[in-house]
């Protein structure tokens, strides 16, 4: 009996009769096309999508996408927002100014009396009135200017100055006068928890020496400007500390125990990111990293074994140097004539004896 043949099923094909067909949407570049074919005249080509100059390869098919590293910017300043002087007025104006005010009231008041029955014309009142308002507005004003702090004046919320000057001062006593410290300053930070390139738990103390270069922007830019410096500090650290080992136990590779490269990058990160606020950093220096204590007693340990493989290895390799420059003089002058085996015992006693001498571990029935 034969076999009965199966018939082949239908397959229905869907045509589309315009836009791009379904198989074309995931379709990656084709190696068979020719690239010096005009795009345009590609019916299955996509006439809105740009033809890239430097295509990438095919993601798709590897199944990973390749990470998209931004350049990292510190925050922008605000260009209006600079210091600039304020207009401060000095101190021997103001006052002459207000005596003169309250010698011409009492000169006035002293023509018209008896205080008690005097009659004086409007005008004269209202002279008299702006003689009070300038005493009061002359005196009120003075102020003292410190050595090593400047007062940032504003006026219903506008930035109207800087005032830098010391000694005594006049400045109107109708802005908002906020005093702030631009003395070189220096500040210790507190163990911050960072990890080094391996991921090995640390503790760093960072000494930072800073100033207020620009006040308005220190004082107006930022809620709080001393806040905002031992924040930056902690992430800046985080972020140098990261890319270097603490320890090279594979090698002689740069490592965080060079103070002075990790103190160039930190600082410059740290016054690249403070100076919008009108910060100006000038040193930041790791005074002390250390491991974290729940991996410094395993971190000592493998310090100690590498230690410990350096000296065998500087030891062993001067020893075999010796037994060489031994061998070899006994041999060229003549002194000795051997053989295979007995260059190779002689190599084993010196051996023995250069390594037991220098400093490596002697034989058990070796007094």
């Amino acid at each position: 009996m034969t076999e009965l043949q199966k018939r082949p099923l239908p397959v229905r094909t869907r045509r589309y009769s315009d836009g791009i067909p379904m198989n074309d949407l995931f379709r990656t570049t084709n190696p068979t096309r020719n690239p010096t074919k005009n795009p345009t005249k590609d019916p299955t080509a996509n006439p809105t999508r740009p033809q890239s100059t430097n295509p990438a390869p095919d993601r798709a098919a590897a199944g990973t996408a390749a990470p998209v590293t931004l350049p990292r910017r510190p925050p922008p300043a605000e260009p209006d927002l600079t210091e600039r002087p304020g207009p401060p007025v000095p101190g021997w104006v103001a006052v002459l100014t207000g005596l003169t005010a309250l010698t011409g009231a009492a000169a006035a008041l002293w023509r018209a009396r008896p205080l008690r029955t005097v009659e004086l014309p409007p005008w004269q009142w209202a002279a008299l009135a702006c003689c009070a308002v300038v005493a009061v507005v002359s005196f009120g004003g003075l102020t003292r200017g410190r050595t090593g702090s400047a007062w940032v004046l504003s006026l219903f919320g506008r930035y109207r100055g800087s005032v830098r000057r010391t000694g005594l001062v006049w400045i109107s006593p109708f802005v908002l006068r906020r005093r702030i410290d631009v003395r070189l300053r220096h500040w210790r930070s507190e163990p911050i928890a960072v990890v080094d390139a391996e991921g090995s738990a640390l503790r760093v103390v960072v000494l930072v020496v800073w100033s207020v270069r620009d006040t308005a922007r220190a004082l107006l830019a930022v809620d709080d400007h001393l806040g905002y410096l031992r924040e930056q500090v902690e992430a800046a650290s985080a972020r140098v500390l990261s890319q270097l080992p603490a320890d090279a136990f594979r090698g002689d590779a740069p490592t965080l125990r060079d103070a002075e490269a990790v103190g160039d990058a930190l600082t410059r990160m740290l016054a690249a990111e403070c100076r919008p606020v009108g910060i100006a950093v000038f040193s930041a220096q790791p005074t002390r990293i250390e491991y974290a204590p729940e991996v410094a007693a395993a971190m000592r340990r493998r310090q100690i074994a590498v230690l410990d493989a350096k000296h065998r290895d500087s030891v062993l390799t001067g020893v075999i140097d010796a037994v060489d420059d031994t061998v070899t003089r006994l041999t060229t002058r003549g002194l000795v004539e051997l053989d295979d085996f007995e260059r190779q015992a002689l190599v084993k006693d010196l051996t023995v004896a250069f390594y037991t001498r220098s400093g490596g571990p002697a034989e058990p029935n070796q007094e």
